[in-house]
């Protein structure tokens, strides 16, 4: 039995099953998809967002904001520990990149021009993430 904070690991072929060639582009290579163009870019339902490869609870759709950049926005994750940040050099300028902390996939990128409480802004790509919506 694999106890909350084991971490996942599986090999590439593993995860090229697992995943559609989106995901794992985002979650495995560290791709973005295109703005606008994610699921939940426009989706206010209520629940908790989920690493799309492996399940781990990541954000509460309380947090989300509409930040008008073209990917879901969150102000914080669910709880500290779920998300890894790790610095990204592969801009010009550095950044903030924010991985599942359960099997290190590539969610997005953190920026501090978010809403209060926070200030930050976690921006993620869509086929990154699954909604489990609340229930009634």
């Amino acid at each position: 039995m694999r106890t909350m904070d084991e971490k996942i690991t599986l090999t590439d072929d593993e995860w090229r099953q697992r995943l559609t060639p989106e995901q794992y582009s985002v979650l495995r290579k560290a791709a973005t998809e295109r703005p606008f163009t994610g699921q939940y870019v426009h989706v206010d339902a209520a629940g908790i967002y989920r690493c799309a490869g492996c399940g781990a609870e990541l954000f509460s759709s309380d947090a989300k904001f509409d930040s008008g950049t073209g990917w879901p926005s969150f102000y914080e994750p669910l709880r500290e520990g779920a998300v890894e940040e790790h610095r990204d050099w592969s801009m010009i300028i550095p950044r903030t990149e924010i991985r599942c902390a359960k099997c290190g996939g590539h969610l997005g990128h953190v920026f501090p021009d978010g809403p209060e409480p926070t200030g930050q802004r976690y921006c993620m790509n869509s086929c990154a993430l699954k909604l489990e919506k609340q229930k009634s």
